[in-house]
């Protein structure tokens, strides 16, 4: 790694750690700037999913009053997702780097528009029920958990946004289907680690640098979080990830 590389990692990290903090949207810094070191692109990619599996876990952690009452209900969503996000994380491995390099750009339109259509989806969210009762694990709603699941092993930019929305739509409160947004993307993003690690596609020296500046960008961006119009960092994110996805239409 060179100073540029350890540089360009250090400021995408900071970037990121602090866009997730204040709007979302981190992997828009983070994955183009390990794809700019030079890795390889699975690599790239599993490298930042392992970036992002600790904050899923402590996310996950910090909800597990609202998640005590599901247990029997949350079981099948939670062995979906362990199944899903392994066959996500073996997908990508099996495709490996030229495959990956040709969906990159299609990736990020579809990270970018979840992104930018994320507050229409938070008022579809906010317009639900406030209580009820757990709706049943229908086919169709099993299938989708099921999709995004895969999705999340395989890119993951995104996977909350159609998490919050399935649950949603199935007709959970908010608070109910944040907690299980937070369990079921830490247990996809788990098993995905686990993958990418035994695979040996984890490049460590990027991973400590980019952790490192991503968390002490999430210790900025949540100090300033009030002080910020959520408004301009939105439309930031946004124009990055429009950039970026044009970018890799472009070259590739």
């Amino acid at each position: 790694m060179t100073l540029t590389d350890f540089l360009l990692l250090l400021l995408a990290g900071f970037a990121a750690g602090g866009m997730n903090a204040l709007a979302g949207g981190g992997t828009f810094f983070s994955f183009p700037a390990l794809l700019a070191s030079g890795l390889p692109p699975v690599t790239a990619n599993a490298t930042n999913a392992v970036a992002l599996w600790p904050a899923s876990l402590a996310a996950s952690w910090a909800a597990r009053e609202q998640l005590r009452p599901l247990s029997r209900y949350v079981v099948p969503l939670v062995v979906l997702s362990l199944l899903g996000g392994l066959g996500g994380g073996l997908l990508l491995l099996a495709g490996g780097d030229e495959t990956f390099r040709r969906l990159i750009p299609w990736l990020l339109l579809a990270a970018t528009l979840l992104f930018a259509a994320s507050p229409w989806l938070s008022k579809l969210i906010n317009g639900q029920r406030e209580a009820g009762a757990l709706p049943p694990h229908g086919p169709l709603g099993s299938f989708a958990h099921a999709l995004v699941a895969i999705y999340g092993g395989y890119f993951g930019a995104g996977m909350g946004i159609l998490q919050l929305a399935a649950f949603s739509i199935e007709g959970h409160p908010l608070l109910r289907a944040n907690a299980l947004k937070n369990l079921l993307s830490s247990c996809i993003y788990s098993v995905a680690v686990a993958t990418f690690v035994i695979a040996g596609r984890v490049s460590w020296a990027e991973l400590a640098v980019l952790l490192g500046a991503a968390s002490c960008g999430g210790y900025a961006g949540g100090a300033l979080a009030r002080r910020l119009p959520s408004h301009w960092l939105r439309m930031l994110v946004i124009a990055v990830g429009t950039g970026m996805t044009l970018y890799y239409f472009y070259t590739g």
